[in-house]
């Protein structure tokens, strides 16, 4: 299975990757999957994205989350909601271009009044793209940061009970 995570934070080396690269290991870790996760931070690709013509890293990182199994997309809180970049760089995939990846979305926030974020504005982004989304997104609070362990081992469990379920597997809500 292969797993890739898109990390939405305009800023390099951001909380939001740390967080994102741990929520991968703990998936890796609780379905199975050997092998790094492949890791696309948008701050690098941020100045590719908005050109007439986009470049070959922009097309390569828009092969590798269309082709992926299973897809980790990120991204801080900004204004109650993932990024712009983000929504850039998802825009540029075609109708229903998640059809055949499931999806897990995760957001890093700041304040526990946007914790619904993640379910009310990154998951119906990913269902209109065709993903499958099969468990709750996770939304990790700044204050949190400290203590990833206990908010994601668990969350990652979920993720694994959701994928070994022919139930769930398929379910986009």
């Amino acid at each position: 299975m292969r797993l890739v995570v898109v990390v939405g934070n305009p800023k390099p080396a951001s909380r939001t990757y740390t967080v994102a690269a741990a929520a991968a290991r703990a998936v890796a870790v609780a379905t199975g999957i050997a092998g790094e996760p492949e890791m696309i931070d948008l701050s690098g690709l941020a100045p590719r994205l908005l050109i007439a013509t986009p470049s070959a890293a922009v097309e390569d990182a828009l092969d590798q989350v269309s082709l992926a199994d299973l897809l980790l997309v990120a991204s801080p809180t900004f204004k109650g909601s993932y990024t712009g970049l983000l929504k850039v760089f998802l825009d540029l995939l075609p109708h229903r271009g998640l059809e055949s990846v499931t999806a897990l979305p995760l957001l890093v926030m700041r304040a526990p009044q946007h914790a619904l974020a993640v379910e009310v504005h990154l998951r119906p982004l990913l269902v209109e793209l065709g993903a499958r989304v099969p468990t709750a997104g996770v939304a990790v609070l700044e204050s949190d940061l400290g203590r990833l362990g206990e908010i994601l081992v668990p969350w990652a469990a979920s993720v694994a009970n959701a994928l070994a379920s022919p139930r769930l597997a398929g379910s986009t809500s």
